[in-house]
């Protein structure tokens, strides 16, 4: 089976398909993944058959101030685009980042079976919950129910204008205006970072988070024996931007009250002026390493709270600090706060940051809060059986039509 996998650049998303394209290879299939090629070097150097996604790039007339026509009106344009090459390179299966809509709307063009990858907890809106990124948990009793059915009306219009905004991509390219869907979806989480819901999708599978390194180099541990802090910039335009100099800070021994060691794990090395606000050059190290190994040794983790970085904490059973800046940030952060797991601070300040850290370090119920999320991963579905099924379900209509 040849299966192509669909992603825009940000790390967020192209990280979660290169894991999955490893899946595929290692199950026996080919599989390439389209995306921006600034991951390109990383990617091969591991094996991966990476092509650039054509159409990725803005172009004048986009309006990328409008998310609807983000969206739609630049997935119309990327999936015809798209779709030829699916079919000059025999592709049989498409999977397709949530946000990448293109991916799915060619595999329509083209005919071919095609799965959706949310490379997060799922964010579809339901009767059920509040709206996705207001960061409420479910509301309790009448109060509550009302509490939340007056946040879905709040958020109804908008949701019905991408909806016509859609419509109108699709029929632009062939495709019938109503969008029936993937034939199936992965939904890269753990279970502990999920919420239940009434009205889960039919076909909707979770399958454990998809986390890659994009380096096999390993960190060297700070000098020193006090507990290991991991500090992780968001990788997402959205980020927290003073987050490694205001934390840094915080954990400066005066600050915190306490000597730790701490290891800066981010594409970009902080300033010289960042690391000098925490004071001791002995007990910091800052660089590009593997993650997930320098999380094995580590005490708490302060992160933008992105779902990469989180599912790889709670996999480690490592609690978080976490500082969350836009996008799905503030919906994730306080799902680990009311998991137990750790806290939030915001807004961003040394004092918040530091009263945070001296509460996670102090109180172990977090690190045990935050393995039982990351035993939750142990109640998922392999993403192979699913994609198998959806391929060979595809074929054998094919063969009785």
């Amino acid at each position: 089976m040849h299966v192509a996998l669909v992603a825009g650049s940000d790390a967020g998303h192209a990280f979660p398909a290169f894991a999955l394209a490893e899946r595929f290879a290692a199950a026996g299939h080919r599989a390439t993944v389209y995306t921006g090629l600034n991951w390109a070097h990383a990617a091969r150097r591991r094996g991966i058959d990476i092509a650039e996604l054509p159409g990725l790039a803005a172009v004048d007339t986009d309006d990328d101030a409008d998310a609807g026509a983000k969206l739609s009106v630049r997935a119309a344009r990327m999936a015809q685009q798209l779709a030829p090459v699916l079919s000059a390179t025999g592709v049989d299966l498409v999977v397709s980042d949530v946000l990448t809509v293109c991916g799915g709307w060619a595999a329509q063009m083209c005919g071919l079976p095609w799965l959706e990858l949310s490379p997060h907890p799922l964010y579809l809106p339901s009767r059920g919950l509040p709206p996705i990124g207001s960061g409420l948990a479910p509301g309790i009793g009448l109060r509550g129910r009302l509490r939340d059915a007056a946040m879905r009306a709040a958020t109804a219009s908008s949701i019905r204008r991408g909806e016509r905004q859609r419509a109108a991509a699709r029929t632009t390219v062939g495709l019938p205006a109503a969008d029936p869907g993937p034939d199936a979806r992965l939904v890269a989480t753990l279970p502990g970072l999920e919420v239940p819901r009434p009205d889960w999708p039919a076909d909707t599978h979770l399958v454990g988070p998809l986390t890659w390194e994009p380096t096999d180099d390993l960190f060297t541990r700070p000098a020193g024996d006090g507990p290991l802090v991991v500090l992780a910039p968001s990788t997402a335009r959205t980020g927290e931007a003073e987050m490694v100099a205001v934390a840094l800070e915080a954990l400066s021994e005066p600050v915190l009250g306490r000597s730790v060691r701490v290891v800066v794990s981010g594409l970009q090395r902080p300033s010289a002026d960042d690391l000098a606000r925490f004071g001791d050059a002995e007990r910091v190290v800052a660089g590009l390493g593997r993650q997930d190994e320098i999380l094995a040794d580590a005490a708490v983790l302060i992160c933008g709270s992105g779902h990469g970085i989180l599912a790889k904490a709670m996999t480690a059973g490592v609690p978080v600090v976490a500082v969350p800046g836009g996008g799905d940030q503030w919906e994730l952060a306080n799902r680990v706060h009311r998991a137990g797991a750790g806290r939030y601070v915001r807004p961003l300040t040394v004092d918040g940051v530091a009263a945070a850290v001296r509460a996670v370090l102090d109180d172990p119920g977090f690190a045990r809060s935050a393995r039982a999320v990351g035993a939750s991963g142990a109640d998922t579905v392999d993403p192979m059986t699913v994609a198998r099924r959806v391929w060979t379900d595809r074929v054998r209509v094919g063969r009785c039509a």
